[in-house]
């Protein structure tokens, strides 16, 4: 597996990490089996990267990751990288969603993410979402004081603008930010590609199979209205989720006709654009995993990146990519 780097001084990862949102029931209900099956091709494959967050499963990810490094003896901290993230709180009497960057919010948030994964520190640790009344600059002070501390390595922001990436990076290198990214999301070459190239920040890549749009296996109505997210998403609402199945039609053929899956090359385009591009595809399937996998040891032509790009050029996905509800707290910068 071709390794990349974790921000500038960071780790050599593998080019591609796993999206642990997929250990919850988030994209439909699994267990702890089925996720250590995961970790364990990961092993098998040469993936050294996890994903998770302290409110993916409110910590049934954390916990299930921590259950299989527990099983690995003293190997357990030389196996993956792993990143976490917090952020993003709910107050439980009303049930209400919001956003806390206060140093003792997240400094609390760490050491639950510690306990759960069983480990002393963690490579990486994301503030999952702005606390808009909170400087980033601040911010990025109260995370360098947690490397000082030993409990992370590095720190980053996910769905934040560029502009806020250079005000974050004068008070710390900050090491990555987290957007989605895909064939079907192509708004980060708007600005954030580059200022992360131009910085050292690694891009770390969700959704990069556009939540199945670019697989061979496209979520029908049936499955979507199982899950709460998706099926508020604009699109996999119907119209738009028929328009996009149709639309991404042409990708499929074209990944059969260059004799692989969708999701492989959907994976391989990432990775192919950008040296600094780290996707992380969540799955609940070792043999969708190993579809992914194999993305990053396909190598494409000059000539396969234009037919890609003929086949879904940038705009041809119906639908925002999130509702007005799912738009709160990503930061909109074009």
């Amino acid at each position: 597996m071709e390794k990349r780097r974790l921000g500038i001084g960071g780790p050599k990862i593998s080019a591609i990490g796993i999206g642990a949102m997929s250990f919850s029931n988030f994209y439909g209900v699994t267990d702890e089996t089925q996720s250590h099956a995961i970790l364990s091709a990961a092993l098998d494959e040469g993936v050294t990267h996890i994903d998770t967050a302290n409110v993916y499963g409110f910590g049934a990810s954390e916990t299930v990751i921590g259950t299989f490094l527990a099983k690995q003896g003293k190997r357990r901290h030389e196996l993956f990288s792993i990143a976490s993230k917090a952020g993003i709180a709910r107050n439980k009497e009303l049930g209400e969603r919001y956003f806390d960057n206060s140093s003792a919010y997240l400094e609390s948030e760490l050491d639950k993410t510690l306990a759960r994964l069983g480990v002393d520190s963690i490579d990486l640790y994301y503030v999952h979402r702005r606390d808009a009344a909170t400087p980033i600059e601040e911010v990025s002070e109260t995370l360098a004081g947690f490397i000082r501390a030993g409990k992370i390595k590095s720190f980053g922001f996910s769905e934040i603008a560029p502009t806020s990436l250079l005000k974050a990076t004068t008070v710390h290198p900050v090491a990555a930010v987290q957007s989605e990214y895909s064939l079907s999301v192509r708004s980060p070459e708007m600005g954030l590609v580059q200022t992360t190239r131009k910085l050292g920040s690694a891009l770390v890549a969700f959704s990069p199979v556009g939540r199945s749009l670019l697989t061979d296996r496209p979520h029908n109505e049936q499955r979507i209205a199982e899950m709460a997210w998706m099926r508020t998403n604009p699109r996999f609402i119907e119209p738009n989720l028929s328009a996009n199945v149709k639309a991404t039609a042409g990708f499929r053929a074209l990944a059969a006709d260059l004799g692989t899956s969708a999701a492989a090359l959907a994976i391989a385009w990432l990775l192919n654009k950008e040296d600094h591009v780290v996707p992380i595809p969540g799955t609940r399937s070792v043999t969708h995993f190993q579809e992914l996998c194999a993305g990053a040891r396909l190598r494409l032509t000059v000539e396969d990146m234009a037919r890609i790009d003929n086949v879904l050029p940038i705009g041809w996905a119906h639908g925002d990519r999130y509702s007005d509800d799912q738009w709160i707290g990503p930061e909109r910068y074009c």
